[in-house]
């Protein structure tokens, strides 16, 4: 017999949101609280676009193809199994593309006070995202639509309290 935890759903969630909301760190939490695993979004970048990104010049629909791409596999693979990706997805046509691959992925989307972001932006150290592309993403950002399955979490509070309220709405989300 299995002492292995079952998850407690099969979903897959996409932790979505600007730079600085984060993702990297509530989509672990979301995981485990959920019972899956986590994969991280930037992981599934090319060295093109980290190299971009590093040098503060804004990704474009064409440098994200491929990142989407391989989020979208990697949430295809899950189907039926479920997990939690952190990715952006800031535009709507961007989650379409990972709806497309991954029919029935629903998204957490990490949202917040772009001062309170951007304080924490410069707080974290290692990270390729600069600062100055804030602007950028906020700009391209898109919130989930009425016709979109996911829910919107705001971003104050601890770690520990976001990934809570997260994993409650999710969790209300399925039913």
């Amino acid at each position: 017999m299995s002492t292995t935890p079952r998850p407690r759903t099969t979903t897959v969630v996409v932790v979505m949101g600007v730079a600085g909301t984060g993702k990297t760190t509530i989509g672990p939490l979301v995981a485990e609280a959920l019972g899956l695993p986590y994969a991280e979004g930037d992981d599934f970048h090319p060295a093109a676009n980290v190299a971009k990104m590093s040098a503060g010049i804004p990704l474009d629909d064409s440098d994200r193809a491929p990142w989407l791409d391989a989020i979208g596999a990697w949430a295809h693979d899950r189907a039926g199994l479920g997990g939690v990706v952190s990715s952006s997805a800031l535009k709507r046509s961007y989650r379409d593309r990972l709806r497309a691959a991954a029919p029935g992925v629903v998204f957490l989307h990490l949202t917040g006070d772009r001062e309170l972001i951007e304080r924490r932006m410069g707080d974290r150290k290692g990270h390729f995202m600069p600062t100055a592309l804030l602007d950028s993403q906020f700009a391209t950002l898109q919130p989930l639509q009425e016709d979109e399955a996911g829910v919107a979490v705001d971003v104050s509070g601890t770690p520990e309290e976001i990934a809570a309220r997260a994993a409650a709405a999710l969790r209300a989300l399925a039913g």
